[in-house]
């Protein structure tokens, strides 16, 4: 493996026991380039011509308090394939905080779970006083994949074909924009959302294909919130109102203390793809939170909504974990116990029907991205190791026959995110069904040490990878991913040229 090493950054990090600064969240310091990566199992199918960006959480300086793994500082890793071929490059996120602290040569900015006041400068998000690490989300709008913070931050700019800098997006508005935007291929918009602690609390947005901010409103909620995700259908972006948010006696004296509010609905606010606030539809349902959404569409006067229903977003302490049990069971999808489920709205009657899914604790689903906007009927759900933020194997739901297929990954090996990659025709008459193409991944392998890329049948995930690729480096788990096509950004590349010689 032939291998380009780019120059070290800057770290003070000291060795730690903590759990989520070591084994498969040990953070990753160096850049690298591999022209062609090996392969060790199997052979990458030739119909696959895309990219694949991993987000992940590696933390470069000593924390200033107790950190949480969402503290950590972004690192994009990429698997770029094309005829039977594959690439990696992976690149730290060029965030102002990430610069300003390398330059600093530590941590000027404290963590989730640190008091107000612990940051040397002042921080960013809806919570005020965090680092923009730009760690959570990855997507690609307009041919510019986007870095983003859970909380509401700015959008970081890179190329997805080679991860360069282009520096902070010029449309976010002074609130930031949330974790997850939602793109629609079939118009070039971009569409998000914003939360804060100051009146009206929320806002909406579109992005339009040119990168410019067309449209942005206010949503006005009773106080903050803390909404994690958004849906989009053809005409409809669907916003929420959880009753799980800060405690409004705890946050006048500067503690983000989230807790559930009984007796608080949760709601859902269906707005026009460019609607006014007078345009708002709010359903109410069942109290949950929701981190994660899979799909919306409509439906006759329907429009459905499916993701994953928390049944206890105040998960109970994991007493084993010692000085970190709260932190641990907030990031355990068996403790708030996370199961696909399902919301119909009704625009005539304004009722809102609920139906679970499935048992599994699941979470982190991914569609084929084919039948986006549309009915769809698998998803591909992540399980998790008990107790912990760690990927272990895969699920495939039937969302019409209920019938679940599962792959367990071995003990001590952890997956990604992992999106799923349509198969694509033989021929013009050829139909390809919606459970046929690929999952890929990135795997931790703990055992030995190493990192692979693996490829799975999407349609067959109980036999495991077709297909393993060798990583020149273990990498440190975390969040979100996303799949670009080659043909999408070749697209996206004409329709900037030609916009720029008609200028």
């Amino acid at each position: 493996m032939q291998i380009t090493r780019h120059p070290p950054v800057r770290t003070s990090l000291e060795p730690s026991n903590h759990p989520y600064l070591t084994g498969p969240w040990t953070p990753l310091h160096e850049e690298v380039d591999v022209a062609e990566l090996p392969v060790i199992e199997g052979a990458i199918p030739r119909d696959i011509d895309g990219i694949y960006l991993r987000n992940t959480e590696n933390q470069v300086h000593q924390p200033l308090g107790r950190h949480h793994p969402f503290d950590g500082d972004a690192m994009i890793h990429q698997v770029n394939i094309s005829g039977g071929k594959a690439s990696y490059r992976n690149r730290f996120v060029r965030t102002h905080c990430f610069e300003a602290e390398q330059i600093a040569g530590r941590s000027l900015w404290g963590g989730l779970m640190d008091p107000w006041g612990t940051s040397v400068r002042p921080g960013f998000g809806a919570h005020g006083g965090l680092k923009d690490t730009g760690s959570t989300d990855i997507i690609v709008h307009a041919g510019t994949a986007y870095a983003t913070l859970y909380q509401c931050g700015e959008a970081w700019m890179l190329d997805p074909v080679t991860l360069g800098s282009r520096g902070k997006a010029p449309w976010v508005p002074l609130d930031g924009i949330s974790a997850h935007p939602k793109v629609d291929e079939s118009t070039g918009e971009l569409m998000f959302f914003n939360y804060s602690k100051h009146a009206p609390f929320m806002h909406y947005g579109v992005v339009d294909r040119t990168g410019a901010l067309v449209h942005y409103v206010p949503v006005p909620l009773p106080g903050p919130r803390l909404p994690h995700d958004m849906a989009i259908t053809p005409n409809w972006s669907i916003l929420n109102d959880m009753p799980l948010f800060w405690d409004e006696e705890l946050l006048g004296r500067n503690i983000h203390a989230a807790r559930i509010h009984d007796g608080i609905p949760t709601r859902f606010g269906l707005i026009p793809r460019r609607g006014n606030p007078e345009d708002i539809r709010w359903f109410e349902a069942s109290p949950t939170y929701v981190l994660h959404w899979t799909n919306a569409w409509e439906e006759g006067d329907e429009v459905i909504l499916e993701g994953y229903h928390q049944a206890k977003p105040m998960p109970d302490p994991l007493e084993e974990m010692g000085r970190y049990s709260h932190m641990m069971a907030y990031v355990d999808e068996h403790s708030f116990q996370s199961r696909l489920h399902r919301w119909r709205f009704n625009l005539k009657t304004g009722e809102t029907r609920e139906e679970r899914l499935g048992e599994r604790i699941v979470e982190f689903g991914m569609i084929n991205p084919k039948f986006a906007m549309h009915k769809s009927r698998y998803v591909w759900s992540t399980t998790t190791r008990p107790g912990w933020f760690l990927f272990n194997g895969y699920v495939r739901h039937d969302t019409e026959t209920g019938e679940e297929q599962v792959y367990r990954l071995p003990e001590g090996v952890y997956a990604s995110e992992s999106p799923m990659i349509p198969r694509k025709p033989a021929s013009s008459s050829e139909a390809v069904g919606e459970q046929e193409g690929y999952l890929v991944t990135f795997l931790i392998d703990e055992n030995t040490g190493t990192s692979q890329c693996a490829i799975l049948d999407a349609a067959d995930i109980a036999k495991g990878p077709i297909c393993r690729l060798a990583l020149p480096h273990k990498l440190c788990s975390g969040t979100h991913s996303v799949w670009v096509e080659h043909d999408q950004l070749r697209a996206d590349a004409a329709f900037h040229a030609k916009r720029f010689a008609a200028a």
